[in-house]
């Protein structure tokens, strides 16, 4: 009895730990940018090893330059910022239409595990929003991790 119940639980707890929850910083989601799915991996992610975050989006109109800012906050403690051309991140110009956004980066070593939020905000070249998400990672030295 107890097995089963063990196994049910991780059965229901596994779609839980996979996906990664997407909130738009305006509330509307009204954004020339729409983004549908936000993949991290390996998730959890290991500090010292590469992590890749991939962002689907889509646009109804080309987008030509502009950048990305990437906030990393740590128990609503702002702990990284960097900003990064739109074009070194993805082949420009992005036609209108699906595209994905693919972002690598090790971690040092000695981040410390736990909860974090990544804001990514996209803004074109006169600095007008495109787009603005957030959502939670999180950082562990091995085992399953559930995302929230």
């Amino acid at each position: 009895m107890g097995s089963l119940f063990c196994i049910l639980a991780f059965a229901l707890l596994l779609p839980l730990a996979c996906a990664t929850s997407i909130k738009y910083c305006d509330n509307s989601g009204d954004y020339v940018v729409k983004v549908s799915d936000v993949k991290i991996s390996p998730n959890p992610v290991v500090p010292g090893k590469p992590t890749t975050f991939d962002i689907s989006a889509s646009t109804g109109q080309n987008l030509s330059n502009g950048k990305v800012v990437i906030r990393v906050t740590y128990f609503g403690v702002q702990v990284h910022t960097e900003t990064h051309n739109l074009c070194e991140e993805i082949s420009c110009p992005i036609t209108a239409g699906k595209f994905v956004l693919s972002h690598t980066q090790s971690l040092p070593i000695f981040t410390p595990p736990g909860l974090y939020t990544l804001r990514i905000t996209m803004e074109d070249e006169l600095n007008q929003q495109l787009t603005c998400i957030s959502f939670n990672f999180s950082i562990r030295f091995g085992s399953l991790v559930f995302n929230s």
